[in-house]
C-alpha cells in the first residue's frame, strides 16, 4: 500500500539523472503534454499522449477569428476535439510551422531534440470527446519533427471512448465517455506509456512502498489566480530514491474534472454538493505508482482545478491550451516557456533535479 504523508512538504532535490525525464497526459492534461513537452524538449526523453492533438492546433484554423472574439476557444472546442470531418481536424502541417517559428523565436527548446524522443500516442475508437482524426495529426506532427517511425507507438486499434485505462473494477466500461475518464481496459495505460519510453524498465511493483507526498503548488505560480491551479500538487517518490538510487522524472497529468480537488461550478459560483467523488484517483488508481516503485520513477502529479471568474474562465478544471491563463487574450501564450502554466511544471521539476 502507498505511504501517504498527510503534512505539506517542500519538493525534494534527488539523485536525478538530467534529460531523461519524461511526460504523459490524457485530454486537456495531453495538450498540455504536447506544449511541455516542445517548450522544454531538452528535459525529456519521451511523451505519451492520450487523446491529445497537435501543437497549438487552435492555430492551425483561424477563420472563425474574423467573426468572433473568442475564436480560440471556439477552436478549441470545434477543431481540436470534435471537427465535423476529418478534413477540418487541426493540421499537422501547420502545427509544425508554428513550432519552427516559436524556435525561431527561442521560446522553446530546439526542435532537433525529436530525434532522440520515444512517443506513445493513443485514440480510442470510440472517443467522442476527442475524436481519432485530431490525434492522428498529433502522430503526424512528432513524425514531421524528426521523431524516427520506429520511436512513435501509435493505437487507435481498441473501442475505448474518451479515458486513461486502468485495471479497476469500479472504473467505467470500455466505450464509456463520461467523467471520471477512467475505463476498464484490455491493458493499463500508465504501464504502456512508461514500458515504451524506458524499454528496459522491470514489471510493476505488486507492493509499493515509497511515499506519496503532497507540497505546495503556489511557491511555483506564485499565486497568481490566473493559473488556474490548486493550492497542492502530488509527488511520488520509490523507497530506493528515498534512499539515494538515481531516478528518472515521469510528469503524470490529469485531463478535465480529473484534479483532485476540482469541484463543479453552478452559475458561477463552486457547487460542493455537486462535487465529482474523484479526488485522488488519477494519483492513486492508475498505474503510475506501481510502475514507479519498480523502476526508481518519481512521478509528478501537477493539479489544475476549476475556476469560473472575470479573470480567468476555467469551469471544468481543465489545463490551458487555448489560452485562459494568458495576460492578452487576443494573442494568448499558453504553448511556450513562458505560459504560465508551462513555467509552473517545469519549475516543479527543475526543483526535484530534472
Amino acid at each position: 500500500m502507498t505511504n501517504f504523508a498527510a503534512d505539506i512538504v517542500k519538493l525534494p532535490r534527488l539523485n536525478v539523472e538530467k534529460g531523461q525525464s519524461s511526460v504523459s497526459g490524457l485530454s486537456s492534461g495531453a495538450f498540455m503534454t504536447v506544449q511541455l513537452h516542445l517548450a522544454h524538449s531538452a528535459s525529456f526523453t519521451g511523451a505519451g499522449v492520450v487523446a491529445g492533438g497537435p501543437y497549438r492546433g487552435v492555430e492551425t484554423f483561424r477563420g472563425s477569428a474574423l467573426i468572433t472574439e473568442d475564436a480560440w476557444e471556439i477552436n478549441a472546442m470545434q477543431l481540436c476535439m470534435a471537427p465535423l470531418t476529418p478534413e477540418l481536424a487541426p493540421d499537422a502541417r501547420k502545427s509544425v510551422q508554428l513550432a519552427q517559428q516559436t524556435e525561431r523565436d527561442l521560446l522553446i527548446d530546439p526542435l532537433s531534440n525529436m530525434a532522440r524522443q520515444r512517443m506513445y500516442i493513443f485514440t480510442g475508437s470510440k472517443d467522442s470527446v476527442v475524436m481519432s482524426p485530431v490525434v492522428a495529426q498529433t502522430r503526424e506532427m512528432y513524425r514531421l519533427l524528426g521523431v524516427p517511425e520506429a520511436q512513435i507507438h501509435y493505437d487507435d486499434s481498441v473501442p475505448a471512448g474518451h479515458s486513461l485505462l486502468t485495471a479497476n473494477p469500479e472504473d467505467n466500461a470500455l466505450g464509456d465517455n463520461k467523467p471520471p475518464y477512467l475505463n476498464r481496459g484490455p491493458f493499463v495505460h500508465a504501464h504502456a506509456i512508461l514500458q515504451h519510453i524506458y524499454p528496459d524498465s522491470k514489471a510493476p511493483s505488486a507492493n509499493p512502498t515509497g511515499k506519496l507526498l503532497r507540497f505546495d503548488q503556489r511557491d511555483f505560480f506564485d499565486s497568481n489566480s490566473a493559473a488556474s491551479m490548486s493550492e497542492f500538487g502530488y509527488v511520488y517518490i520509490p523507497q530506493a530514491v528515498l534512499d539515494g538510487a538515481a531516478a528518472r522524472v515521469h510528469i503524470a497529468i490529469h485531463g478535465c474534472k480529473q484534479g483532485s480537488a476540482f469541484v463543479n461550478y453552478s452559475f458561477g459560483t463552486q457547487d460542493s454538493n455537486d462535487q465529482p467523488p474523484y479526488g485522488m484517483r488519477y494519483i492513486t488508481s492508475t498505474g503510475y505508482i506501481e510502475f514507479a516503485e519498480a523502476n526508481d520513477l518519481i512521478i509528478l502529479f501537477p493539479q489544475v482545478t476549476g475556476s469560473d471568474s472575470s479573470q480567468t474562465q476555467n469551469p471544468d478544471g481543465c489545463w490551458d491550451w487555448w489560452g485562459y491563463s494568458s495576460k492578452t487574450p487576443g494573442y494568448p501564450d499558453y504553448f511556450s516557456k513562458k505560459a504560465l502554466q508551462i513555467q509552473a511544471i517545469h519549475a516543479m521539476l527543475t526543483q526535484l533535479g530534472g
